[in-house]
């Protein structure tokens, strides 16, 4: 029995070391193959280490040739960044130059244009015919938005050209063909001498010869009459043969100026408009009134002390009948005026003075009659010339709607009737003021002469009982 079990433990321990003896041999193939594995791998290895250290020398030589590559590449590319930050800054200065420039030039175009302006209105108007082209070519240029700088400064240089040009030959005179209007209107063609600041003009049918001025309003050359056409002759040997007398003007054209502005009183009337025809009605009835009165008043007759003492020694030498018709020969309102008193000698002193201040009442009245009239058309022709100023802008203002601004010509009429009508009617005004005052202070004169008359007369006059008792 103990045999048995003891097989059965040999058995089993066999049974138990038996895959672990396979292991054995299959861990020991393993390692071996391992082992050649691994001898294999390194002889792969040494050969791997003999073929890099064969390359590894070229590599490192090509590596440090790329290496200097890539310095060299890094240096072109510091420098092309150093060059494009110097362009760039060059362009910038370039473009602030290229701006200062264009700047610079649109002044100096600007200055250009103003120079024609001054150059147009200062050449004589006899030769701006002859720069006219040029002229207009320059303005076209500077309104036109498609021009260039360039061009505009071209055509602005051709004028600038022509204005030096024009130095060199006005300066000792010259002679040149143009067309100019005539005295009658009509544009002839002839001939321009210059000399300076003068020029005279001969047409070639001989109609119109003399001085050449601007006139208002045109802008065409118009030919001036000498007087007397005594440098006809002259001024056409001028322009001929380039030798002759030549006219001058030391007013540069202000004298025929101011002489084609002078008019009549007629046509300065007229420019006031219709205003101007009650404000000359009340002038001659203002008129026609003070002469009048002065007629009137100019007959009455004052009467002093030395006439009044021959009243009283007639009425007391010769009786009151002789006085009356000393007082009648007197004449006027105060002779009225002591003849009534006279003719009431005998009665009450009361009722005398009640007579005689009855004159003087009538007389005040008919020497101050019309007077009123005089000083109602000093009130009312400023307001009539106030009126008619306006009314002569309401023209005006009508006429800037219509015209503008540009031509003062087109606007002369209604300030003319503005400014004649405010005129005529202080004209008419102020004398007539002074007509009423004087009027009235001779009406008030001769109206306190009668009173001091009367008052005189009264106090010498004896009374009714004293007449009675003598």
């Amino acid at each position: 029995m103990k045999m048995k079990i003891f097989e059965v433990a040999v058995l089993g321990v066999a049974l138990c070391l038996a895959p672990w003896a396979r292991a054995q041999e299959t861990l020991q193939g393993v390692a071996n193959q391992a082992g050649a594995e691994l001898e294999e791998a390194l002889e792969q290895l040494s050969a791997a280490r003999e073929e890099i250290g064969k390359e590894k020398i070229p590599l490192s030589k090509k590596l440090s040739g790329l290496e200097d590559e890539v310095l060299a590449a890094r240096r072109q590319y510091d420098e092309a960044a150093r060059e494009l930050d110097n362009r760039s800054l060059e362009t910038a200065n370039l473009k602030n130059e290229i701006k200062a420039k264009s700047q610079e030039s649109t002044y100096i175009a600007n200055l250009l244009d103003e120079y024609i302006r001054n150059f147009e209105s200062r050449v004589h108007i006899g030769e701006l015919q002859r720069y006219k082209p040029v002229i207009e070519a320059a303005r076209a240029a500077s309104v036109s938005g498609d021009a260039t700088t360039l061009s505009r400064l071209t055509e602005q240089m051709k004028v600038l050209e022509g204005a030096l040009d024009r130095v060199k030959r006005v300066a000792g005179g010259e002679v040149f063909p143009g067309t100019a209007v005539a005295p009658n209107g009509e544009v002839k063609k002839g001939t321009f001498a210059l000399v300076g600041p003068v020029a005279v003009f001969a047409s070639e049918d001989g109609g119109a010869t003399g001085l050449v001025e601007q006139k208002l309003g045109s802008t065409e050359p118009n030919v001036v009459d000498v007087e007397a056409g005594a440098f006809v002759k002259p001024i056409r040997d001028l322009v001929t043969s380039g030798q002759g007398d030549m006219p001058m003007d030391p007013t540069m054209g202000s004298a025929f100026k101011l002489a084609e502005t002078k008019e009549t009183i007629v046509e300065h009337i007229i420019s006031g408009g219709p205003t101007m025809v009650p404000i000359l009605g009340l002038a001659a009835c203002a008129l026609v009134v003070a002469l009048i009165k002065w007629v009137q008043m100019a007959s009455v007759r004052e009467v002093g002390s030395a006439q009044m003492e021959k009243l009283f020694k007639e009425v007391n030498e010769r009786g009151v009948q002789a006085g009356a018709a000393f007082a009648k020969r007197i004449g006027g309102h105060v002779g009225d005026m002591l003849h009534a008193g006279l003719s009431h000698v005998g009665e009450p002193k009361e009722l005398i003075e009640e007579v005689m201040f009855e004159k003087v009442l009538a007389a005040r009245l008919k020497v101050n009659n019309m007077l009123p009239f005089i000083a109602l058309c000093a009130s009312a022709a400023p307001l009539l010339g106030l009126l008619g100023t306006v009314t002569g802008m309401i023209n005006t203002f009508k006429m800037i709607t219509v015209f503008g601004t540009g031509d003062a010509k087109t606007l002369s009429g209604g300030i003319s009737e503005a400014l004649v009508t405010t005129e005529y009617g202080l004209i008419v005004a102020i004398p007539s003021l002074l007509m009423h005052a004087f009027m009235s202070r001779k009406a008030a004169g001769l109206i306190q002469n009668m009173e001091k008359v009367a008052i005189s007369f009264l106090n010498r006059l004896p009374g009714a009982e004293d007449r009675k008792a003598a």
